[in-house]
């Protein structure tokens, strides 16, 4: 095979190649959102802590529990505590079982994100969960669920298990994203299997969004720098001693990452190279 000859103008052209498909803003759904990290709204000690750690993230897309969204920790309705004019609803099935639950909470947080004023809002983060234990999702009801939601013309983002096979099969029945975790829903352990992960970055033609896990700025900042398209984070931040730092962290932990991924890190060499020259050098 001829070698290729890399010239200043090829590798010029390179750049701008990889810049036109990755220094974008994030699409999904025909939607564009300039920040690539999605918060939950659970677990917060009050709405006005929730709030305003919303705000400090600049996050753009906000996730809500269907089945709580009306009777949250505080009694209180998200609906009238949340400006829907300033954030993308994603109605997520948290607390379904299966897939004909799973469809059918789907359909009601459509209907909630038409009250609150979002008339085109398709979107729901699809979770199967039967495990109670380490809540893991079910891959063979997600696919079933997924199926059927996009023949009703939703924008479904499901969440897996970092199981590259599967990430394909729902890429290829028409799914927006594919969410892996990173690790278990709330654990705080951050990004356990790189590899899978890497493997679903690496074949997937939809965002690949990383979803649970995720503990601390520097772990949302190895999945950006990994390739990831945006991350999904609640209980890091609803949990942290202060959430409206960790918040704000959180943002600059995914800007630092992506910044990273598009920089282009150095290769990694087994023995040391200093960084000034050593030919050369006049000592007067």
């Amino acid at each position: 095979m001829k070698k290729e000859i890399v010239t200043p103008l090829t590798k010029e052209l390179k750049i701008k190649d990889f810049k036109m498909k990755y220094d974008s803003s994030l699409q999904i759904g025909g939607k564009s959102f300039s920040s690539r990290l999605m918060v939950g709204t659970g677990k917060y000690t009050s709405s006005e802590v929730m709030i305003e750690s919303l705000s400090n993230t600049e996050a753009e897309i906000v996730t809500v529990a269907v089945r709580r969204i009306q009777n949250n920790q505080n009694g209180e309705n998200l609906l009238e505590k949340i400006d829907w004019g300033k954030f993308w609803m994603l109605p997520n099935t948290a607390g379904c079982t299966n897939s004909d639950e799973a469809v059918r909470i789907a359909i009601l947080g459509r209907e909630l994100a038409k009250l609150s004023g979002q008339e085109e809002n398709n979107f729901v983060k699809l979770e199967v969960i039967p495990d109670k234990k380490y809540l893991l999702p079910d891959p063979i009801e997600t696919l079933k669920a997924a199926e059927i939601l996009i023949k009703k013309d939703f924008i479904v983002l499901p969440y897996i298990n970092a199981d590259p096979i599967l990430a394909i099969k729902l890429e290829e029945i028409g799914c927006s994203t594919v969410m892996p975790l990173g690790s278990p829903i709330g654990s705080g352990q951050g990004l356990l299997n790189l590899s899978n992960i890497s493997i679903i970055i690496e074949n997937s033609n939809i965002p690949v969004i990383i979803d649970a896990g995720i503990g601390v700025p520097s772990e949302a900042s190895q999945a950006m720098e990994l390739g990831a398209d945006g991350v999904l984070i609640n209980s890091a931040i609803a949990l942290a001693k202060n959430p409206l730092k960790m918040a704000k962290a959180m943002n600059y932990g995914v800007k630092a990452g992506r910044d990273a991924f598009l920089a282009g890190r150095i290769e990694k060499q087994k023995l040391a190279s200093a960084s000034s020259p050593d030919k050369n050098i006049s000592i007067k």
